[in-house]
Order: structure tokens, then C-alpha cells, then sequence
């Protein structure tokens, strides 16, 4: 159902991946409105739709200078039209926080000041803040290019690797690279390191305790904090499976949404504690020796799993508008209807998932109709959409067998 009264306006979306095609479906599903976007290339989430079109295509976006102007322009294309501008990726979020004030009269959009997206975009600034707000995380150390030979650990392996700088790591190339790696024993811990360090990437990288337990332990909070600073919407989903291919690791393939309150309530004071505005996304992980949830990161925007909150029924698109645009006084709503969200088949998801109970009530939620696939969309019906759609599944099936549980320095 869509609804009516609403302003005229034109969702300008920046990117062009699954998270963007997330955000149109989420705007289509509303107000029955097609989104536009503007990206550094044209990924295959966003082509041939009838709910988004890239209209621009920059691939030095990344440029302050050239995205100012950039969406300067794009914005002349539609003179007397309101856009609401949303970013879909961090390096946009961290663009548009450094460039607001030139954006502005432009644009319609909410977003944090610059001292605040620098202690939480670094990762090492933003454990410091999770311990003032009484957060758990993984024991967690760093090692920069110039100290990582030979360096101590203050804790057993496996440890986990990721970069503190991903915009600078997704532009790093070097052979068997992965999003995230875990080692295993000190030989792999350095092969890892020289592989990494002797790439691109000189930035610092993040070293961490292994929280034991399979991908079921993950769990995702997405919140949507309004521009009076107070938190709109709490949603929370319980993780059957992530990616394992090289690119995916850590990314959401398939989700039940859930919800827990004492975990709500410390998320609300820390969202309103630090003065935070917009879409804000936690990966965390329930470690069984303490019974805590160990937090990883925080994302400062929706995630490409976000859509799991629209699907159970708490579309993102309307919070935004609501906030944004037509400046409603919106009440806190924390998410309680469950639904199963994937991108992979159900065949992988009974597959490879070994938590029996979590299966039982995946295939319970599917027998009830409460089963949304992301990417496909009765409101989207191109026929190369529909051959996409089903080439990428069969995809997905390869990539599992291929790479599942691979999260090392190999193919």
C-alpha cells in the first residue's frame, strides 16, 4: 500500500549496489516512487530496474571536489523537485559528512558532524567509545605497517584481521585477498600480514580475539536516529549465515529478525549519548563463555542486509521520510515481527546452517509466507532482472561449496 500524503520528491541514492537496490525497493514499496542514483560505476544489483536507475556514473566520486560538483549538477537536472539525498556505503557517508554545508540548499538530508565521524568511523577511536558506554568487544589490539613484524599478542589464536581503513583496503589489491582473514596459528598470522602490507594498504589493521561459535552467533542492529537525536527505530536480526567468498566474508547472506530488549535499551543510550543522527548498523557476536554480545563495528548507515527491517514490516524509507522531510514527532518503535530475509537459496541456507532450531523456525517462517528474498521484487519484472536473479543464485551455490569456511590465505 502506498502512501498518499506525501511530498513531491526524488530519492537520490548514492551508489549503486545491493544496499542502494535495499533503499529503492524499501521507497518503491511506500510511496511506489522510483529512485535515482548516482555512483562511482554501475554494479549488477542496480541494472536493468524498473525501481532505480544510475543516472550518473563518476569514478572519481571519491573526490571531495568532483562529488560536490557532481551532485551539484545532478541536482540541476531537477529544478523545483525536494531530493532526498541517501548514502549507501561508507565512503559516501564520510563525503557527504565532510561536505554538508555545501550540499544543503541542494539537498534534503540529516547527517553527524565531522569530529563525531572520525572517533567512529576509526576503529580504534570507536572501541574507546563503546567502553564508555559500557559496550563489550573482543579483546582487540592494532599493528601498523611500520611495527607488525614480529609483533605480540595479547591473546591466543585464531585471531581475526581486518583493516581500520576499509575505504583504503577495498582499493588495495594483492593475491588471495580476503575481507576479513582469520589465522589460524603465527605462520599464517604473517604470511597474512606481509601479503596485506605488501599491497597498497599501508594503514593501520585491526587484530582480534576469535569469538568461538559458527555464523549463527552473529547478530545485526539496525537503528534510525532522528534529527532531534533521539532513536526512532531498534531492529534486530539473528544471523543464520554470512558470505564466504573472498569479497563477502562478514556479510549478511541470510537473517531472521528477533528482537531483545535489555539489548535495545543499552543501544538507545549509547546512540543518544553520543548525539548520533541517521541509519546506524552493529555487527556483533553472543560469545558463550560470558553470555555478552561482543561488538565488531559500527556501520554509520543502513547495511545491504538492512532490508530485513523493511521486510518485517518496519520500512526504512518511511522513517526517513517521516524525519527528513515532513519532520513528524516519531515515537521509538523496536522491531518485533519475524520474517526470514535472504540473498542465497534455501537449499544453501538448510544446507550449510547446523543449529536445528534456527532451520525449524526458517522453514516455519517460509511455510507462513514471511520469506523475502532482496533481490526479488514482484514490483521489478525485467526479464534480464529475472535471468540475473537466478544466474546469481545458481552462483551462490558454487561459492559456498567452493569457499565456505575459507578464511585464510588460499583460494
Amino acid at each position: 500500500m502506498h502512501t498518499t500524503s506525501v511530498p513531491d520528491f526524488l530519492p537520490v541514492l548514492l551508489g549503486s549496489d545491493m544496499n542502494v537496490y535495499g533503499m529503492a525497493r524499501s521507497f518503491h514499496e511506500a510511496y511506489g516512487i522510483k529512485s535515482v542514483a548516482v555512483g562511482k560505476g554501475m554494479l549488477g544489483a542496480t541494472s536493468h530496474s524498473r525501481i532505480v536507475s544510475v543516472e550518473a556514473v563518476e569514478p572519481n566520486l571519491e573526490d571531495d571536489k568532483v562529488f560536490v560538483d557532481t551532485l551539484l549538477k545532478f541536482a540541476q537536472r531537477y529544478p523545483g523537485k525536494t531530493l532526498l539525498l541517501v548514502p549507501c556505503g561508507d565512503n559516501y557517508i564520510k563525503l557527504l559528512v565532510r561536505n554538508q554545508d555545501k550540499l544543503r540548499g541542494a539537498y534534503r538530508f540529516e547527517c553527524i558532524d565531522e569530529p563525531l565521524l572520525m572517533r567512529l568511523s576509526i576503529k580504534e577511536s570507536f572501541y574507546q567509545v563503546c567502553e564508555e558506554h559500557g559496550f563489550a568487544f573482543p579483546k582487540t589490539t592494532t599493528c601498523s605497517f611500520e611495527n607488525y613484524k614480529g609483533i605480540e599478542l595479547p591473546f591466543d589464536f585464531p585471531v581475526i584481521i581486518k583493516p581500520s581503513n576499509s575505504v583504503a583496503y577495498w582499493n588495495c589489491r594483492f593475491p588471495h585477498k580476503k575481507k576479513v582473514f582469520v589465522a589460524q596459528n603465527r605462520g599464517e598470522f604473517d604470511a597474512i600480514l606481509d601479503a596485506i602490507y605488501g599491497s597498497s594498504y599501508k594503514d593501520h589493521l585491526i587484530l582480534q580475539e576469535f569469538i568461538p561459535g559458527d555464523d549463527s552467533g552473529m547478530r545485526v542492529m539496525n537503528c534510525y536516529c532522528g534529527r532531534d537525536r533521539k532513536v526512532k527505530l531498534i531492529a534486530l536480526g539473528h544471523t543464520l549465515l554470512e558470505e564466504h567468498s573472498p569479497e563477502g566474508i562478514g556479510s549478511y547472506a541470510a537473517i531472521i529478525s528477533t528482537r531483545d530488549d535489555a539489548l535495545s535499551e543499552q543501544m538507545k543510550n549509547f546512540l543518544e549519548g553520543i548525539g548520533y543522527v541517521g541509519f546506524a548498523n552493529f555487527d556483533m557476536k553472543y560469545d558463550p563463555r560470558d553470555g555478552k554480545y561482543k561488538l565488531f563495528e559500527m556501520n554509520l548507515r543502513q547495511g545491504r542486509s538492512s532490508f530485513f527491517v523493511t521486510a518485517a514490516g518496519y520500512n526504512l524509507a518511511k522513517w526517513l521520510v517521516d524525519d527528513v522531510l515532513l519532520q513528524k514527532e516519531l515515537p521509538l518503535t523496536i522491531a518485533d515481527n519475524r520474517v526470514l530475509w535472504s540473498i542465497i537459496p534455501k537449499d544453501v541456507i538448510f544446507h550449510y546452517v547446523k543449529d536445528e532450531s534456527l532451520k525449524a523456525e526458517a522453514k516455519r517462517l517460509i511455510r507462513e509466507g514471511k520469506y523475502v528474498q532482496s533481490m526479488r521484487y514482484r514490483g521489478d519484472t525485467f526479464r534480464k532482472r529475472f535471468v540475473q536473479f537466478h544466474l546469481s543464485q545458481i552462483n551462490y551455490r558454487k561459492k559456498y561449496k567452493q569457499c565456505f569456511g575459507n578464511k585464510s590465505l588460499r583460494d
